[in-house]
């Protein structure tokens, strides 16, 4: 495998025959180039999708009220479902165990002032699981903890955007701005995965927000995450059975889609799941059916290189080469040649994909890359496709008889 005066004369042979180990490359770099472009894109839809789910928690039920369109049990269609602390602690006590997370939501829109500088933004005020359910990172200070929620204090946690718009440069930490004409204290600065949209809110303890914002027990949806331990259809079912227990509690009829909408991200990760099996199976087939067609080229192309060279073959079996030294030279081209030209077609796919990558951001396709398992496995299909291509060659011509190969034309 590592005689040298072998692999000098397989690079005498390839420099001799430029054309035809031109082609010989081309036609299995090409194989492997679309292999990697497609296995890239295929790779993009799926961190598009990832993208669209990567604020909130995988296992997370979204749970918000609206109005009934059915009558039901002597009530009339058009009722207003309001969702209460009731609701919050309702689930809780029923789901034990199989809730991980739990908060509720109200929505505010606000006018934050900081000595001269203003923007309009929306509170959220919830209960401290909500970092969970959000992903939020906390950049500096802390999240809304079970005290504030005790005490009802003024305080609150704002987006990074909120910072660097009231704040610039400076420190927000322990800064008091005013929300729509009352003060609160910043206790916290924090990031989140979701963009521009979701770090340009300010959050505040529920019972802050409740007492302050309408003196009442309102909510404006319950937020949570459901146990990890449970498999997808599980989870469906949990999320179906919070909404039939939730709809008994209002007296909302049970087909009425319209009073209470729960969003279960395991039915969204499910049907995901199912694209995605869906689209990585056409893209494993065509990309399969690509290097096939690589194979059966670099195969064709070993056996004519084969047939015009049984002359020269004859002259090596009249000198005493045996059979063996044959095919360990002839596979030995086919593996090298293989071998590098499909790394030169995986590195310029890789590339492509890279310079590319920003422009297909249009066509919903978000960092298209391969994974380092697909590089592997291209490894081992080009080492395994170059030994099947040489070796068949290779064999029928170890059996060449030297006579017939000098008489050849």
């Amino acid at each position: 495998m590592f005689d040298l005066d072998r692999w000098q004369e397989i690079f005498q042979t390839l420099g001799k025959n430029k054309l035809r180990t031109a082609l010989s490359g081309f036609t299995i770099a090409f194989a492997i180039l679309l292999f990697t472009l497609l296995f890239g894109i295929g790779n993009g839809l799926k961190h598009t999708f990832e993208k669209s789910f990567n604020d909130d928690a995988n296992n997370a039920i979204f749970i918000r009220s609206g109005r009934t369109t059915k009558p039901y049990r002597g009530l009339q269609s058009g009722r207003k479902i309001q969702f209460k602390n009731d609701d919050y602690k309702f689930i809780i006590d029923e789901f034990d165990g199989k809730v991980q997370f739990i908060s509720a939501r109200i929505y505010k829109g606000v006018q934050a002032i900081y000595k001269g500088e203003q923007n309009n933004y929306t509170v959220r005020a919830v209960h401290p699981d909500h970092q969970f359910l959000e992903k939020t990172i906390i950049d500096k200070g802390r999240f809304i903890n079970v005290f504030d929620l005790k005490n009802k204090s003024k305080v609150i946690v704002i987006g990074r955007l909120v910072k660097e718009d009231l704040f610039g440069n400076k420190i927000a930490l322990g800064k008091n701005i005013n929300l729509s004409g009352i003060s609160y204290k910043v206790i916290g600065v924090f990031s989140d995965e979701g963009g521009d949209n979701e770090e340009r809110l300010i959050y505040m303890p529920i019972t802050t927000a409740q007492s302050i914002y309408g003196n009442n027990d309102y909510l404006d949806q319950v937020n949570l995450t459901y146990n990890p331990a449970m498999n997808l259809e599980q989870a469906i079912s949990f999320g179906n059975l919070i909404q039939k227990k939730l709809k008994d509690k209002h007296d909302i009829a049970p087909r009425d889609q319209g009073a209470i909408r729960v969003s279960n991200m395991a039915e969204a990760n499910k049907n995901v799941g199912m694209f995605m099996l869906f689209l990585n199976a056409i893209i494993l087939f065509i990309g399969l059916g690509t290097l096939v067609a690589g194979i059966i080229g670099i195969s064709n192309i070993m056996v004519y290189i084969v047939k015009e060279r049984t002359k020269e073959l004859g002259i090596r079996k009249a000198l005493g080469a045996t059979p063996k030294s044959i095919i360990g030279m002839i596979m030995l081209e086919s593996i090298f040649v293989t071998t590098v030209a499909g790394y030169g077609g995986l590195i310029i796919g890789v590339f492509t994909l890279k310079a590319i990558g920003s422009s297909l951001e249009q066509y919903f396709i978000v960092n298209p890359s391969v994974e380092t398992y697909v590089v592997i496995g291209a490894t081992i299909v080009l080492i395994i496709s170059g030994t099947i291509a040489g070796y068949i060659p290779a064999k029928r011509a170890a059996r060449i008889k030297p006579i017939v190969a000098l008489n050849d034309e």
